[in-house]
């Protein structure tokens, strides 16, 4: 094993050249600001890039992506350069890709397999791997072509096809049987998931997902929320893929449910969204949003645009949220970075340093406000007999508590599936309290 990890360590890295086109269409990204992200996935992915180029055009080119003449001039950049693969900043039709192949002799990829080889690369849970396998897939299918003609494992010949099927059929069939397997087994993990959150539901816990763009900071928040090192925390895009869950308690007292969820990024390939779909179920079936802004990136205002698109995208847009502008400490102390991040719509803003603890405790005060929000006013007179009830009001509202003689006057605010039960019981005492009259 030690000499196959030395082996390793001496492979080659693949010599990467980028190209994007900038059609005007991106709002708040300019073609040399996402080359710049595409390089840091590349990077990830374990490629070194050795060169970039960017054109400005109305469309991309239905044949070479980049301008015939453009793409003409990469020849000469191989020669220069000498790179092994060449990386779009879009996703490439199969007809782009092939053209581009056969114009290069290289690999050619283009963003979304980049972030989906990451994304195979970070997944440590069974989980994780098949939601992986799944987006492959589903990229992998429209770009069969018949070099790949390995893909089942009967070989080819007699008994493995049907009447005039060529390899390429074959092949096709094959991944799309691949792909209902792969979805009938991620929809186990979505029947796992909630009969988990059916679970926490009946324990009454309010739930908070966080979200935000790639290496905002998520994980390291939760550490900071929790306590201990709960979630993997490496300054690397995407470090982890798999969800965490952790119990928090708040500084008013209560205990909510806390998720931390895979990171969004820009261009964010579509099969993915639909792939871990089941875990970022957690994010739909959270009463409240925590989402976390890197205030030190310059680009925050426009990672913020593309977090809100898949949560529009997820069903989750309109969830209330508090907004954590993560590494205060490293941000500059003028508020016009926080001006240009924080919108008229944002009523819960707090800035933090995860790494520090600046600001933890002023955002648990604002979760719990925020929670609040969405609760009923009680005030209830409850005996001491129904203290399962109390220790679960205590656990999750936001209530005040007096004790008398007999009983407890409860008064605040609580979740609207605690009402129906406080009420039940407020209303039992107050007839035993008239029986004894």
């Amino acid at each position: 094993m030690r000499v196959a990890q030395d082996m390793s360590t001496h492979t080659e890295k693949e010599k990467a050249y980028l190209i994007a086109v900038d059609t005007g269409g991106d709002a708040g990204w300019t073609a040399d600001e996402s080359l710049e992200e595409l390089a840091a996935l590349v990077e990830t992915a374990g490629a070194e890039v050795v060169g970039s180029v960017a054109q400005k055009r109305v469309t991309l080119h239905p044949a070479f992506y980049l301008g015939k003449g453009k793409a003409d001039e990469l020849t000469a950049a191989k020669q220069a350069t000498g790179f092994t693969m060449l990386v779009a900043d879009d996703e490439l039709s199969p007809k782009q890709q092939r053209t581009l192949e056969g114009l290069l002799d290289v690999k050619v990829v283009d963003r979304s397999r980049i972030i989906l080889d990451i994304f195979a690369q970070r997944a440590q849970t069974h989980e994780g791997r098949i939601q992986v396998e799944l987006a492959q897939l589903e990229y992998q299918l429209p770009r069969l072509t018949r070099l790949w003609t390995h893909l089942s494992r009967t070989g080819g010949g007699i008994g493995t096809r049907g009447p005039g099927e060529t390899q390429l059929e074959t092949d096709r069939r094959v991944i799309r049987q691949k792909i209902k397997k792969t979805r009938e087994r991620v929809e186990e993990v979505r029947a796992r998931r909630e009969t988990a959150a059916r679970a926490r539901d009946q324990r009454l816990l309010p739930a908070v997902a966080i979200v935000g763009y790639t290496n905002a900071g998520k994980s390291t928040l939760l550490n900071a929320l929790v306590g201990e090192e709960a979630a993997l925390v490496e300054d690397k895009l995407f470090a982890t893929l798999d969800p965490t869950t952790r119990r928090v308690r708040l500084s008013e007292g209560q205990t909510v449910i806390v998720s931390d969820t895979v990171g969004f990024i820009h261009k964010l390939p579509h099969q993915l969204v639909e792939a871990f779909r089941a875990t970022l179920e957690e994010v739909t079936r959270a009463d409240i949003l925590l989402e976390v802004v890197d205030l030190a990136d310059p680009r925050a205002h426009e990672h913020r645009r593309t977090v809100q698109t898949v949560l529009d995208e997820l069903g989750a847009g309109h969830k209330p949220r508090i907004v954590a502008l993560n590494k205060a400490d490293r941000a500059e102390a003028s508020t016009e970075a926080q001006a240009s991040v924080v919108g008229r719509d944002d009523r819960y803003v707090v800035r933090v340093s995860a790494l520090t603890g600046q600001g933890i405790e002023k955002m648990q005060e604002q979760m719990s406000a925020a929670l609040a929000e969405l609760w009923l006013e009680v005030r209830l007179i409850l005996p001491y007999s129904a203290g399962e009830l109390l220790a679960r009001v205590r656990e999750r509202g936001a209530v005040t508590f007096e004790y008398r003689d007999e009983d407890v006057l409860v008064e605040g605010r609580v979740p609207p599936s605690l009402v129906d039960s406080l009420r039940s019981e407020a209303a039992s005492w107050q007839r035993a309290l008239t029986s004894r009259e």
